[in-house]
């Protein structure tokens, strides 16, 4: 089954980050992608925290949504909405959603980023508090894809390897991660993260990243990557905007799972 990997450059204009987007979403259909991952924010780099909350929709209802589920639909083409701004009730902070459409337009899952990245970069006058404006979420999602049992993850879920303990407990066969990582962390740790997540759970992992230099002045580290159960990469996007694909080998993944035990050695 094949995957493929958006990589984008976001700006500040819904409008025009939607047109890329789909535009990339076509070539990942015509690339023979059956599920397309775009990055976190995809929708919107925003400057602030109040035009965040100005372009958030309600869920189900929206241009960013419509624009979702019109490309699943066209395409036949599942797609991993990356993160967008989704509001919530009674409270000023958005969440940062991750929404699964299927290849007829219609919404099946939907995740809200659980650690928001609340940090001061090493190296870098760089300061992020995502939970200022972001509510998190609480739950683990898995969901039935054409490619296997799919666990969602965002961004900054990368570094709490329990997350993935217990979608893959929950029978996810593979992993996705939509990502802003900044340029030091990205550097020091995006690679080695991914890989060991695909590793520590024989599974696969889609990780489809912002890149370059922002609007809004942030700078993103991009190299998408796609990896394999075993940590191998099968495809890699350094910079810029684009799309990178790759097949997952199911009948290898179930053959290293039945003959590398680890995940049922588990004993802790």
């Amino acid at each position: 089954m094949t995957v493929a990997a958006v990589q984008m450059t976001s700006g500040t204009e819904v409008a025009a980050n939607l047109a890329t987007a789909r535009r990339l979403l076509a070539e990942s259909a015509a690339a023979g992608a059956r599920v397309a991952v775009l990055p976190e924010n995809f929708a919107l780099m925003a400057r602030r925290d109040i035009d965040r909350r100005a372009a958030a929709e309600a869920h189900g209802d929206g241009p960013i949504q419509a624009m979702l589920a019109a490309a699943a639909r066209e395409h036949g083409l599942w797609v991993v909405g990356g993160t967008i701004p989704l509001q919530v009730p009674g409270e000023t902070r958005v969440a940062a959603a991750s929404l699964v459409f299927d290849d007829a337009g219609r919404e099946v899952a939907r995740y809200d980023k659980i650690h928001p990245f609340d940090v001061d970069v090493p190296g870098r006058r760089e300061s992020h508090r995502e939970s200022s404006g972001m509510r998190p979420g609480s739950e683990v999602v898995t969901v039935d894809t054409p490619v296997g049992r799919l666990g969602l993850a965002v961004c900054y879920d990368i570094r709490f390897p329990e997350l993935f303990r217990r979608m893959s407990a929950a029978g996810a066969t593979w992993f996705t991660l939509p990502a802003a990582f900044t340029v030091p962390t990205g550097r020091a740790h995006w690679e080695v993260l991914l890989r060991a997540r695909a590793i520590e759970n024989l599974a696969g992992m889609v990780a489809a990243a912002q890149s370059g230099f922002h609007p809004n002045g942030r700078e993103t580290w991009g190299d998408s990557l796609v990896v394999d159960h075993w940590g191998r990469v099968l495809a890699r996007l350094p910079r810029g905007e684009g799309v990178v694909t790759a097949t997952f080998d199911r009948a290898a993944q179930e053959e290293a799972r039945l003959v590398f035990p680890a995940l049922s050695h588990r004993v802790l």
